[in-house]
């Protein structure tokens, strides 16, 4: 019994020593491939990641009683009803980790395209400064600007059937091929088809595509926002890849010095008790004697006292 209560207090130590070192479980990541902008009828892979080991995954789409426990949820086709805000998380033991960044899921081409133009032109010298703009013939009150190579596209919203984007001071990096989007913010995920490319250059420089810095316009950056929950990454960061593997070598370090104290203990209190136990000793069995024989009776008693000759060895 005392090896048993010492391995339960081993246990407890280092379990509580492990949960102290890990804290509180990361929160994952959430990420739609091959994007979030995602055209109707068009695939598309929404994909949980956290640290190795997770017992359970569970994705859900917000402002919906709607949720898998599942780290990968596949959209064969989209539809407008699978636009949204997504979020994941993931649970370890007992333990349910803070929920992933929201990923907002974009239905493109639900509205008509609008068209996006350069002014004064799509050719800007260095440190000049060009304005584009989106315009569209519906009443759309939202605007988003995407540079191919970018994560994310660039809003710009409370403008009625267009808005502009100046692009002041133009660098090598803002070139590159440029699309805008409408929509209402009554409907922020269902978009209209994107615009005709535009190919803004960038006079005087001779730079490769390589070299260009994914840098979004000056302007857009004070009123941008990335509707990608989190750059593509192959994983989850090295940190908590490293915590839970720790975690789980010092686990089984607790477990397998458990096992042995009880092993120990068991044998302990075994050779304890055989060294306690008394030894019986044989007793020699005490069985009674034989009686003696008794003496025969004289036939001369019986014959008026004549005494046997044969008695006292006399021939006749």
């Amino acid at each position: 019994m005392s090896a048993f209560l010492t391995a339960l207090f081993c246990l407890g130590l280092c379990l509580g020593h492990v949960q102290a070192q890990s804290g509180p479980l990361p929160k994952p990541s959430l990420q739609a491939v091959p994007s979030s902008l995602v055209p109707l009828e068009r695939p598309v892979t929404l994909r949980c990641q956290g640290p190795p080991g997770v017992d359970l995954y569970r994705l859900e789409k917000l402002s919906s009683n709607n949720y898998r426990d599942q780290a990968v949820l596949l959209i064969p086709a989209m539809k407008q009803s699978a636009a949204g805000r997504y979020r994941c998380s993931y649970q370890n033991g007992s333990l349910w980790s803070p929920p992933s960044d929201q990923l907002e899921l974009v239905a493109t081409g639900v509205f008509p395209k609008p068209s996006l133009s350069a002014q004064p032109g799509p050719a800007v010298s260095p440190g000049g400064d060009v304005t584009l703009q989106c315009q569209t013939e519906y009443g759309f009150d939202q605007f988003a600007l995407y540079k191919e190579g970018d994560p994310g596209p660039y809003k710009n919203p409370e403008r009625w059937y267009r808005a502009s984007f100046p692009i002041t001071t133009v660098t090598a990096a803002h070139s590159g091929t440029y699309r805008c989007y409408s929509f209402s913010r009554r409907a922020p995920y269902l978009w209209s088809a994107p615009s005709d490319p535009l190919e803004l250059v960038v006079t005087g420089t001779s730079v490769t595509p390589s070299q260009l810095s994914k840098e979004p316009p000056s302007s857009a950056k004070e009123t941008s926002r990335s509707i990608t929950a989190s750059p593509k990454e192959s994983g989850s960061p090295a940190g908590p890849s490293r915590q839970y593997y720790t975690k789980g070598n010092l686990v089984r370090i607790c477990l397998g010095a458990v096992i042995l104290i009880l092993l120990a203990g068991f044998l302990a209190e075994d050779w304890h008790s055989r060294r306690k136990r008394p030894r019986h000793r044989v007793r020699a069995v005490q069985r009674p004697l034989p009686p003696l024989p008794q003496p025969q009776k004289s036939h001369g008693s019986q014959d008026g006292g004549r005494p046997d000759v044969h008695s006292y060895g006399f021939c006749s």
